[in-house]
């Protein structure tokens, strides 16, 4: 009997070793597909950005729409001052 409640001991304690390693790991996870999905999200901004500049500059959209558009959203002076806003 008391050899079984050793076994059950002995096996419990590897169950909760199994799960903290379990759930380390799918935080670990979590942490980079958050990551990834920033990473990603960054991307495509960038290259709307670089489409839309194109644009501007081959003369598809007009500059002063563009300036309107950029005036009406950023609101840092560093990231205005980008735009000499």
């Amino acid at each position: 009997m008391r050899k079984m409640e050793e076994r059950i001991a002995t096996l419990e304690q590897q169950l909760k070793a199994l799960k903290e390693r379990h759930q380390k790991t799918e935080a670990k996870r979590k942490r980079q597909e958050a990551q990834r999905a920033k990473k990603d999200d960054v991307r495509r901004k960038m290259l709307a950005g670089t489409v839309v500049l194109e644009k501007v500059d081959r003369g598809e959209i007009d500059k002063s729409e563009f300036r309107r558009w950029v005036d009406s959203v950023l609101r840092e002076p560093e990231d205005r001052a980008l735009f000499d806003l």
